[in-house]
């Protein structure tokens, strides 16, 4: 299974779960919470990360992406964009130079 096909498969594991009791399911639970909280916790979590990362404490860098790729994906859940919509963004991204890229949105 390519790495893609794994964010693809969390993502509508995600996406069903939101829709679940919040009682039952934590996913649903910050899904009810609203843009704000969902946002906190993706924070909390990239904070977490950089915090790993520069303690230089590898096993936690991976546990702490875990946990900020599953609440990005959260967010792009409840603010409705698909996975295909960020794939495209960075085919075309790879497309360009990373200068050229850079200067592209510097220009928008």
């Amino acid at each position: 299974m390519n790495k893609l096909e794994g964010m693809d498969r969390l993502f509508s594991i995600i996406k069903s779960r939101i829709k679940e009791s919040p009682e039952k399911s934590y996913t649903a639970k910050l899904g009810s919470m609203g843009t704000t909280k969902i946002t906190q916790k993706l924070g909390e979590e990239t904070i977490e990360t950089i915090v790993a990362a520069l303690t230089k404490d590898r096993k936690e860098v991976v546990k702490e992406s875990a946990d900020l790729i599953y609440h990005l994906l959260v967010l792009w859940v409840h603010i409705g964009i698909k996975p295909e919509e960020v794939w495209k963004e960075l085919s075309h991204r790879e497309a360009l130079s990373g200068l050229k890229e850079k200067a592209s949105r510097e220009n928008k």
